[in-house]
C-alpha cells in the first residue's frame, strides 16, 4: 500500500521516484521564479515584462504531454 502511494504515480510518466522528485522539485523552483517575476512586475512594470509567462509557457511544453 505504500510503495503504491509513492510508486504508482512516477511509474505512469515513466520515471523513478528519485527521477520524479528532481523534476517536480525543478518544476516548483522555476514556478516560484515566475510568481517572484510577477510580484516585483506588478509593483514594477518596467521589469520582468515576459518572464512569467515566458517560464509558465516553457513549464507546459515540458509537461503537457508526459505519462500519455
Amino acid at each position: 500500500m505504500l510503495t503504491r502511494l509513492f510508486l504508482d504515480h512516477p511509474r505512469s510518466v515513466d520515471e523513478s521516484y528519485a527521477q520524479h522528485a528532481r523534476f517536480a522539485s525543478g518544476f516548483a523552483l522555476r514556478l516560484f521564479a515566475a510568481a517572484f517575476a510577477a510580484t516585483v512586475h506588478a509593483i514594477l512594470p518596467f521589469m520582468f515584462e515576459k518572464t512569467a509567462s515566458r517560464i509558465v509557457a516553457d513549464l507546459y511544453q515540458r509537461t503537457h504531454t508526459r505519462g500519455r
